[in-house]
């Protein structure tokens, strides 16, 4: 019976936990890291600002944040761009798929591959976000909201599930209930 101990046991779970802060992380510096850029480092900006408290609310450390801002001023930091991806999901459902990547086409390669493997597709700019009213900090505040069966549900769980993993997708907003 050897793995069975305690320590075994807590290690798995720090692991698990500390993957996921990681990924969370990762995109919060690049969102901070693309608002500095375009902010030139004016931490009251309030695009930068937002960034940041965003980050915050995920309990990113200080100097994570410190560092996503120096990174964003650096003459040889990345530029991101960011895109919005709209699909309508099971149910009817509509999705808007917020996106910050270096790279444009690979980012939409990997979107649709996750929406085709579910069994969806991206669907024409605009199409999904009339259901969407833009709210504060740029988010997307559905104006109606669609009621989905459980299995349903449980798809479109699934679908936002494997849309977030992607290190590129930032926020994914639907109106389902």
């Amino acid at each position: 019976m050897s793995g069975h101990n305690k320590w075994s046991k807590i290690k798995r779970q720090k692991g698990a936990t500390d993957a996921a802060k990681s990924k969370t992380f990762g995109k919060m510096a690049k969102l901070i890291a693309s608002a500095s850029k375009l902010a030139k480092g004016d931490v009251s900006s309030p695009s930068l600002r937002a960034a940041i408290e965003k980050a915050r609310e995920y309990n990113m450390p200080s100097d994570n944040i410190d560092r996503a801002v120096k990174k964003g001023l650096g003459s040889d930091s990345e530029s991101f761009e960011a895109n919005t991806y709209e699909a309508y999901g099971p149910g009817g459902s509509a999705l808007v798929i917020e996106v910050l990547t270096t790279n444009k086409n690979k980012a939409a390669q990997e979107i649709k591959h996750i929406l085709s493997k579910n069994g969806f597709e991206l669907a024409a700019q605009g199409s999904a976000t009339w259901a969407f009213s833009k709210g504060p900090g740029s988010e997307w505040i559905p104006n109606m909201l669609i009621p989905l069966s459980t299995e349903d549900e449980g798809v479109l769980e699934k679908l936002i599930n494997e849309l977030e993993e992607n290190d590129e997708v930032q926020d994914v907003f639907t109106n389902a209930e």
